[in-house]
């Protein structure tokens, strides 16, 4: 005889949503498992402040956040077997959920046959305990769930050594809970006495240790980064930035728009770290354009502070493309949780607060609700298909058109027999006026500020 359905439940079990081809890959003991049978259970306050007493947004529907919590968990290769939203009406310290609640989901795990429950929200680590010991199964929370998302598609060095470092930074939490072993000591040193070094101060120390060295790597892959962007910046072309929700399609609007084949799929951050090429855009002005990581809703804070370095890219474009599913019913709650971000990168200073002035707003996916023409624009937006390329001259010609804004206008008098440098300027700058005399060539020339400086300095070393 099957168990009663939990109040506020939808099981899955007849129906299991298939996972892909992933593998399980959790960092916290899944690694090599497959065909893992998986729980999402969505904690939901309809009402709720943070420590500080300040209200947080709660727009984001139950049913919509759901579903991204079970696309979460089917991205790494778990089979979601039974899902559930249960209302909270207070934060129980031992397990955040109700008596009630817990004995119901029991029943219900046990009865889908489920060996790991994602709880979509951050527990600490006495409620992760509680809640494992009462269901009998591995309980991974939202942070833990989206570091080792990020641990299986981070594909560089520097993805890599983020990765961990955020997933140590967690782990150090929890250490009371993760280990078994953690209640012995080992023998102290005999002219000092007593019990000697614990096993859990020795594991602590140990992360600390490597929390440091991975610190001085993170540190020298920012140095090289840095070293990249003044390269660029001496050749010069504008750097176009790529942000928005995952699976937004930026990487699909990416290959759109430069031919290259950067993987896109449909899947939650299929893309981690940062990929550039380069653009041409109808003038015939050369840009680079670069694909960032996706953000995602109550974003770990581990991960907002190792992935500085990758938001970099966004801190030092000349033009930001805000990319949004505009066939997502939740895409106005997904820009609100982008905007965030990008402000909170204004508050610790990596971001300027003049970024919205150097952003574009691309509402993709046009084709899902009809075409371009279907879709409702704000001032300054623009439709696109990635897909299908419908809209994409559109913005090439905004982007054209929003660099152009930051030109300066200069006059130049070049002599007849400077070809190189006349030749320099067509082809960096556009041209507005152009009077030919025997002594040479005037004209009257828009250039970016960088082209501008660049050019006066090869100048400047020409007539020396």
């Amino acid at each position: 005889m099957s168990c009663r359905q939990p109040r506020g439940t939808t099981d899955i079990t007849s129906t299991e949503r298939d996972a892909g081809s992933g593998q399980a890959g959790l960092a916290n003991g899944l690694s090599g498992v497959s065909q893992t049978r998986a729980a999402v259970i969505l904690p939901w306050e309809r009402h709720r402040s943070d420590p500080d007493g300040v209200a947080i947004d709660q727009t984001r529907a139950a049913d919509a956040r759901l579903s991204e919590a079970v696309g979460l968990t089917a991205s790494i290769g778990l089979i979601v077997v039974h899902t559930a939203i249960l209302p909270l009406r207070t934060r129980r310290p031992s397990t955040l959920l109700g008596e009630g609640q817990v004995a119901d989901q029991a029943a219900a795990l046990a009865e889908a046959h489920v060996t790991v429950v994602i709880v979509d929200t951050a527990l600490s680590p006495v409620q992760q305990r509680n809640l494992e010991r009462a269901w009998g199964c591995k309980v991974i929370d939202r942070t833990g769930l989206i570091l080792d998302i990020f641990g299986e598609r981070a594909a560089t060095k520097e993805g890599t050594l983020q990765v961990e470092l955020a997933h140590l930074e967690y782990q150090r939490s929890r250490l009371v809970r993760s280990w078994t072993h953690l209640e012995r000591q080992r023998g102290g040193f005999g002219f000092l006495g007593g019990p000697g070094e614990t096993q859990i101060e020795a594991d602590r120390r140990l992360i600390g240790e490597r929390l440091v060295k991975l610190r001085k790597e993170l540190e020298q892959v920012r140095r090289t980064r840095g070293l990249h962007r003044s390269a660029r910046k001496r050749v010069p072309f504008p750097v176009i930035a790529l942000v928005g929700y995952t699976n937004a399609g930026k990487s699909t609007l990416f290959n759109a728009l430069t031919g290259a084949e950067v993987v896109a799929r449909d899947q939650l951050f299929a893309t981690l770290d940062p990929t550039m090429r380069g653009l041409v855009l109808p003038s015939g002005r050369r840009v680079i354009l670069s694909d960032t990581v996706g953000f995602i809703s109550q974003l770990p804070h581990e991960l907002v502070e190792a992935f500085r370095a990758t938001l970099e890219e966004v801190s030092e474009a000349d033009i930001i493309l805000h990319v949004r599913d505009v066939a997502h019913p939740e895409s106005q709650a997904q820009r609100t949780d982008v905007i965030r971000v990008l402000d909170d990168m204004v508050k610790d200073g990596t971001l300027d607060a003049e970024w919205p002035e150097r952003t574009i707003e691309v509402l993709n996916k046009a084709d899902l609700m009809g075409g371009v023409p279907q879709v409702s624009l704000r001032p300054g937006a623009v439709a696109v298909s990635a897909i299908t390329g419908e809209g994409l001259d559109v913005l090439r010609a905004a982007i054209d058109e929003r660099i152009a804004r930051g030109m300066e206008t200069a006059d130049y008098d070049i002599p007849p027999e400077d070809g190189a440098r006349l030749a320099w300027l067509y082809r960096h700058g556009e041209v507005v006026e152009r009077h030919d005399a025997d002594d040479g060539v005037h004209l009257r020339v828009r250039l970016l500020p960088a082209d501008r400086a660049r050019f006066e300095r090869r100048s400047e070393v020409s007539e020396h």
